[in-house]
């Protein structure tokens, strides 16, 4: 009897009717015994997934055969036949199988927040399921918002190039993405068996299968009722081969789900892009060129839109005004708030420059009075470059890294509440009078929680990535900056998705 563990769960009368075009009893009626055996030696189904184990006796029976006196059972020349309920039993074993199969593979595929991570786990899985060894999958969603991609299995980045120069009516993914077979309704899957031996097969698509060392193909449209056609899934064969009844079946029902969860992340991705493209937006575009100065930035924006701002115009009497901050929390909103936050203290940077505590004074009036939920911190320095004079003020925002020949510190600032905690916020100024060829690095708190690490190892961190900096390279501001945010940040963390924003701008006093 087949040994199913009480953890698998398998819809075994969806899967007869599917496979067989038939009911449940009707299976068990074709494989059960002919004739009514005892009570205790009748062979009884297994239970699965609910199904009741007594089946009914078939309405005719045939009498069992008079046995011959002197015969021996065991000398007959008559193989014993295969009993009916053992093949029942193979045939729900295999299911069960596949089933359990579907479910490791989209168990695995759920697991993925990632599109990039989901086209791979689909490539994947497509191979184990139909027996290939190398594929592709071409995202290109109908409605032409993006994102579009290629992503290959086995296949380099050169193997795709090559593969791209086969006019795109030829290849599969082609004929899936455009015409109607790629949607729903339309055709559901493209099979080359023999891609050598077809007739008509374009000249350059023989060139390049030729030289990638493939033979055959199997591709499958991705596409949904909902999103509509979302690209394509090619397999790719090294000899000529194409999978079996079985094998389609399973890896239909394995990419019509992973569609579901592919368009999902769609979504999610351009979501992200949307957020992303108004926080640079709302950032400058670019930074001004002002003489005695030279101005280098870096700015990474976590996937659900940060309020870290930063900025740099040019101020009368040829002063610069140089400016950081925050915005707490994220989503749209706070990216919305943090430019009305920038264009409040552009406009009093103007009018008002040269007093940076005054200035930071008319912002805290006006996010108290506006917006009373939010608070934010900020930093403003006034700088004249003919005089490499910096007169700054903080509101609850990190001390500027100081980094020159000779030293490498903090400049002291005075302890201050962030905007919109207090009732009335003021706070002393601070003068800094920067040496001929020494930066000043200004930057947000969210360089220092992608660490990791604690407040005072972070700041000692970025102490020792600033010191660490190579004497010859401390004369562009642009590597200074990209230095220490790889230091500060190593192994990828000043790319990877996260809660914090990043902002750190760089000026090299000449």
């Amino acid at each position: 009897m087949l040994d199913i563990p009480s953890r698998v769960r398998v819809h075994v009368e969806t899967l007869l009717a599917a496979q067989n075009d038939m009911g449940v009893c009707d299976a068990f009626q074709q494989y059960a015994p002919v004739g009514k055996p005892d009570d205790m030696n009748a062979p009884h189904p297994p239970k699965v997934a609910g199904i009741d184990s007594t089946v009914p006796s078939p309405a005719h029976t045939v009498a069992p055969a008079p046995a011959v006196p002197g015969a021996s059972p065991v000398s007959s020349p008559v193989p014993s036949p295969t009993p009916p309920g053992a093949l029942l039993q193979d045939r729900l074993a295999g299911w069960v199988s596949d089933l359990t199969t579907l479910h490791e593979l989209t168990e695995r595929l759920v697991r993925t927040d990632s599109l990039s991570d989901a086209l791979q786990e689909l490539l994947r899985a497509g191979t184990a399921l139909v027996g290939a060894r190398r594929g592709l999958v071409v995202l290109e969603p109908s409605d032409g918002l993006g994102p579009d991609t290629t992503i290959g299995l086995g296949l380099a980045r050169a193997d795709l190039g090559h593969m791209e120069t086969v006019p795109r009516s030829a290849m599969s993914y082609g004929t899936l993405l455009d015409t109607d077979a790629g949607l729903p309704g339309g055709k559901s899957e493209i099979v080359q068996p023999d891609l050598f031996a077809e007739d008509g097969l374009d000249p350059r698509h023989r060139e390049v299968a030729a030289r990638l060392g493939y033979a055959a193909s199997y591709a499958l449209p991705l596409s949904t009722e909902a999103a509509g056609r979302l690209g394509a899934a090619v397999w790719l064969y090294d000899e000529p081969a194409e999978p079996v009844e079985r094998q389609r079946h399973l890896v239909g029902l394995y990419t019509r789900y992973a569609t579901e969860h592919l368009a999902r992340l769609v979504e999610v991705e351009r979501a992200r892009a949307c957020l992303a493209t108004m926080s640079e937006e709302l950032l400058p575009s670019r930074l001004p060129r002002v003489s005695g100065v030279q101005l280098a930035v870096r700015h990474r924006t976590g996937p659900r839109g940060g309020g870290d701002w930063y900025d740099a115009l040019p101020l009368p009497d040829a002063a610069l005004g140089l400016a950081v901050g925050s915005v707490t929390g994220s989503g749209p909103s706070v990216v919305a708030a943090m430019g009305r936050l920038r264009a409040s203290l552009r406009a009093y940077a103007v009018m008002e420059g040269e007093d940076p505590v005054a200035v930071l004074s008319d912002l805290e009036l006006l996010l108290r009075l506006t917006e009373p939920a939010r608070s934010a911190t900020a930093l403003f320095a006034y700088c004249e470059p003919a005089l490499r004079k910096i007169t700054l003020a903080g509101a609850g925002h990190c001390p500027p890294l100081l980094l020159g020949e000779r030293r490498t510190e903090f400049v002291e600032t005075s302890v201050s509440a962030p905007l919109g905690m207090l009732a009335c916020w003021e706070a002393p100024g601070v003068e800094v009078q920067p040496q001929p060829g020494e930066t000043v690095l200004l930057y947000t708190d969210g360089l220092l929680h992608r660490t990791g690490d604690s407040v005072d190892r972070a700041f000692a961190r970025l102490h020792a990535a600033a010191a660490g900096i190579p004497r010859g390279l401390r004369h562009d501001p642009d590597t200074v900056a990209e230095h220490v945010l790889r230091t500060v940040l190593p192994d990828g963390l000043d790319v990877v998705d996260s809660a914090e924003d990043v902002v750190l701008l760089a000026a090299r006093f000449e």
